[in-house]
């Protein structure tokens, strides 16, 4: 492993485990095993490190994710299909999954708010497009795609953050679960 990812992987667990305000460049650098200066000369700054780690494990999630949510006409089919991928994010890096949610919830000003920005706004444009090519389809949805982007998003992050408290020793969520969550949801949309 090259020192960037090396010092990526060492940020991530450190920010997951404390909370980005609660750690420290030297800390960063001692987790990682090299010096300072070496992490500056990567990223310039903590921020920079915190933006280059939110592309490093976003991207690959959102490109995933934009696949899953493409509409063909069956809004069950294409929710399901992307709460897989929520699913699988979690069941591969929980940590980061769940650094995103600190990010989200923090301060406005903060640094994490800000620098998860994108990650929001990418998710909310998503669903919403999503709502609205399925709004033809299911009637009682016009004029409320942005409440149901919200509310599905919402819905699959509350409960894969339970999920984890709850049964923290188990790693996987089965796709059954994922039909579960889904189908709840639609059962809101279609009575």
């Amino acid at each position: 492993m090259d020192n960037r990812e090396n010092i990526l992987r060492s940020a991530l667990h450190l920010f997951y485990a404390k909370g980005y305000d609660a750690v420290g460049v030297q800390e960063i650098a001692d987790a990682a095993g090299i010096t300072k200066p070496t992490l500056y000369h990567y990223f310039g700054s903590k921020y920079g490190l915190l933006e280059s780690l939110i592309e490093r494990y976003y991207s690959s999630f959102a490109r995933s994710l934009e696949q899953a949510a493409e509409y063909t006409g069956d809004l069950p089919m294409t929710l399901y299909q992307t709460a897989k991928v929520y699913f699988q994010l979690v069941s591969q890096n929980k940590e980061f999954y769940k650094f995103v949610m600190s990010m989200m919830y923090s301060g406005e000003e903060s640094d994490p708010y800000k620098a998860s920005e994108g990650i929001r706004l990418h998710q909310y444009r998503l669903f919403t497009d999503l709502f609205d090519k399925a709004s033809d389809v299911v009637g009682n949805m016009n004029g409320r795609q942005e409440q149901y982007a919200i509310t599905f998003i919402g819905f699959l992050n509350h409960y894969l953050l339970y999920w984890f408290v709850r049964k923290s020793n188990e790693k996987m969520i089965s796709d059954g679960q994922a039909f579960s969550v889904v189908h709840q949801f639609l059962h809101g949309i279609y009575v």
